[in-house]
């Protein structure tokens, strides 16, 4: 927003959540609170957004999205060029509780037609796909952890829409393993659990789920015997795992084991929910062995 005088953030009522609330720092006329009324936020959105007048980023929780769903699929329609940003998803975001937990949302921004989807890791990450969101035609969804992750990039590591990032590698890997946002994190403790052992694994980040790297997804695989696992704070449906299925599903002589969020969540420590639905590196152990 300091960079550019044409960047303006819709808010729904939750500004000092997802600190959109920094642009009234900025230019308070840029700022525009469409309050709790998902619908109007994302329709609001693409009028500002329209014939390239803004460069418009609409935030709230990832989850209330859903309840705007006819007005995304409505401005696929009508050629929109909107930036959405869904915070607080997964069961990471702990106590909150299942009713503010995104799980669903992966699923929902890639059935739209031409929706770029971005599910950075780290703070890098995701200065990075904002910057390329801005510069994106259609609509772009980036997905964002609440959980305060380590950094793992360099400030200039560069970062390219449908390019995945390899985190961690050797030479014998036996499975590879893909992660986003917090499970990421969750994959390289379990590199190193199994490290200890004597088994290697390899681990990457897809940086955007639509469109997913697609050649890195297949070599990587290969290079591990034909073996993956993805891990993702998501559903089982729709999501990171349905993608790279997608991606292998030509591939002979390959098979993919997808860990997700497993049943209808609850409230609770982040740690405790990662374990009791299926996606902490404990889990991840267990089916690169498995497998």
């Amino acid at each position: 927003a300091q960079g550019h005088n044409r960047v303006v953030a819709l808010d729904g009522d939750m500004k000092n959540s997802t600190f959109s609330q920094n642009l009234l720092k900025v230019d308070k006329d840029r700022f525009i609170e469409c309050f709790i009324c998902e619908q109007n936020l994302i329709g609001v959105g693409i009028g500002v957004a329209c014939r390239d007048r803004t460069i418009a980023f609409a935030s709230t929780f990832a989850c209330f999205l859903s309840r705007a769903f006819d007005n995304l699929r409505m401005g696929v329609i009508s050629q929109t060029n909107l930036n959405v940003m869904g915070s607080h998803c997964g069961v990471s975001i702990g106590e909150d509780g299942p009713s503010q937990m995104a799980l669903e949302d992966l699923a929902m921004f890639q059935s739209l037609p031409g929706c770029t989807v971005f599910y950075p890791t780290d703070a890098v990450a995701m200065e990075r796909a904002t910057e390329l969101a801005a510069n994106t035609r259609g609509i772009t969804f980036i997905r964002a952890s609440r959980p305060a992750l380590p950094v793992i990039y360099k400030n200039e590591e560069q970062f390219q829409i449908g390019k995945a990032k390899i985190v961690k590698q050797s030479a014998n890997d036996q499975v590879l393993v893909i992660g986003a946002g917090v499970t990421l994190y969750e994959a390289v403790k379990a590199a190193e659990q199994l490290a200890a052992t004597g088994v290697n694994i390899r681990v990457m980040d897809p940086f955007t789920i639509k469109p997913l790297d697609w050649a890195a997804v297949q070599n990587h695989s290969a290079a591990c015997g034909g073996r993956v696992v993805t891990v993702e704070d998501h559903y089982p449906e729709g999501g990171l795992g349905d993608a790279v299925l997608a991606s292998l599903a030509t591939v002979r002589n390959t098979v993919v084991k997808k860990l997700a969020v497993n049943a209808v969540p609850r409230s609770g420590p982040p740690a405790e929910l990662l374990e009791m639905f299926g996606i902490s590196a404990s889990h991840i152990v267990r089916a690169c062995n498995d497998i």
